[in-house]
């Protein structure tokens, strides 16, 4: 059964593939409600109600031009939204803030009834943890590069010396600065001498290298799956976009159901996987976006990416 309420999108202001989905869903004539939690005050209004109502939570959903009823809500693409922090309070009472609208405005949105959530944020949660990714596509049959999570300089040294072409991955991405630029940390070689004390401070992910001939990029949005065959010379693609080539593909179909359980497993209804093909033409598992960009991919392909999110927003069927 196709919902007929509004589709509800939460994301930041400057989110290239978000405004791609919600051109989409303008062009069907979908109606569409946009919001930051970052906008909380005049901004951003919610009233919710439980208990003295057939459906819960009910009330409304208000920004600064549009406003819905949370129980007709059909679906809730939860991009990525900004959360307030509270810079003007002292940090005590930025603290108190900042966690009363996560589990307020986020409490509430979690329990939307007859929601389709693309995805529900609690889940994106659990399935952004690698070693449980690692883990759990290990169960499901797929080829994973062994893998070492250690603090420990011994066992570091030993994996790699163990696999000779090693590689370092962070476990997760976060925001970093210094002296006010920005700052990332893409995957690199790594070699046993390079291993000292320092690592005991946290978890380092160390990952035999993969000998591979392209990337794969595979968005699944629903039950469809897109698969594209990045190729460059780069160990790491996302350090230089414009050294790299696409080609679509299409997975095996074995691979594809796999990736669908995959997903099934975490409760999400989309994704974005990595995966290393090898010389040989076997596919190597590297890890799951549970909410990764894709609008650059349909920029270069011409895949109807925000069209199959459109579809499963349209649809609103949990």
């Amino acid at each position: 059964m196709t919902g007929t309420g509004p589709v509800a999108v939460a994301t930041a202001v400057d989110d290239m593939t978000a405004d791609m989905v919600i051109a989409e869903l303008n062009r069907r004539g979908t109606e569409v409600i946009r919001f930051n939690p970052a906008d909380i005050g005049t901004d951003l209004l919610v009233s919710a109600r439980f208990g003295s109502c057939p459906a819960a939570p009910a009330g409304q959903l208000h920004t600064a031009s549009r406003a819905a009823d949370l129980t007709g809500i059909r679906s809730l693409y939860w991009r990525r939204p900004d959360w307030p922090t509270f810079d003007h309070l002292d940090p005590a009472d930025a603290r108190f803030a900042a966690a009363q609208t996560r589990f307020g405005l986020g409490g509430t949105l979690y329990a939307l009834p007859d929601c389709l959530f693309v995805n529900h944020p609690l889940h994106n949660r659990a399935a952004d943890h690698k070693p449980l990714q690692l883990a759990v596509a290990q169960r499901l049959g797929l080829t994973v590069p062994p893998t070492l999570v250690t603090n420990i300089p011994d066992d570091a040294r030993e994996f790699i010396k163990a696999h000779d072409r090693v590689v370092f991955k962070t476990l997760r991405w976060t925001p970093y600065h210094q002296g006010g630029t920005g700052m990332t940390t893409w995957t690199e070689p790594v070699a046993a001498a390079e291993i000292d004390e320092r690592i005991t401070v946290v978890p380092h992910l160390f990952q035999a290298r993969i000998d591979k001939a392209a990337d794969i990029r595979v968005i699944v949005a629903g039950t469809r799956v897109f698969a594209v065959r990045i190729d460059s010379d780069l160990l790491d693609w996302r350090l230089d976009y414009a050294a790299l080539t696409y080609t679509v593909i299409t997975l095996p179909e074995s691979l594809q159901n796999t990736l669908l359980d995959y997903l099934e497993h975490f409760r999400l209804v989309s994704g974005s996987f990595d995966l290393a093909l090898d010389h040989d033409g076997n596919y190597h598992w590297l890890e799951l976006n549970p909410n990764g960009q894709w609008g650059w991919l349909e920029d270069e392909t011409g895949l109807p990416l925000a069209a199959a999110f459109a579809d499963l927003l349209t649809r609103g069927t949990p």
